[in-house]
């Protein structure tokens, strides 16, 4: 399984305050999409100057907290969710995955209880 990233998610009930927290504490806003899946997923991608990266998550659902998360970007989605698949990971969405023009996703829940939302970027994309 080849990681092109790896970096902290936030999924939030208000992500436009969790964002200006991390403005305060250096990162830039990299870019927004907007309409994510069945959720309608706002996702805020920040960087610091240092390089790290955040993105900062909020779906259209009742969230009875914050859930931190770990994004891991992947060359290849299928090999990597299967191997997720069969160390006893559940998909949120059932089986189903989700696709925006740039990218092929789902959120992941460990048999632990920590969160995985598994991205591979669509490189030949509009």
């Amino acid at each position: 399984m080849k990681i092109t990233s790896f970096n902290p998610q936030i999924i939030t009930k208000d992500a436009e305050a969790t964002a200006g927290l991390f403005e305060e504490l250096g990162f830039e806003r990299k870019h927004t999409k907007k309409d994510i899946g069945v959720k309608n997923v706002v996702d805020i991608v920040m960087k610091n100057a240092d390089g790290f990266h955040l993105d900062i998550s909020q779906p259209e659902m009742e969230l009875p907290h914050d859930i931190q998360a770990i994004r891991i970007n992947v060359r290849d989605f299928e090999e990597a969710y299967e191997l997720f698949i069969s160390r006893g990971f559940r998909n949120f969405y059932g089986d189903e995955r989700v696709y925006t023009p740039s990218s092929k996703s789902a959120v992941l829940l460990a048999p632990t209880g920590f969160v995985i939302n598994l991205v591979e970027h669509i490189k030949d994309h509009n």
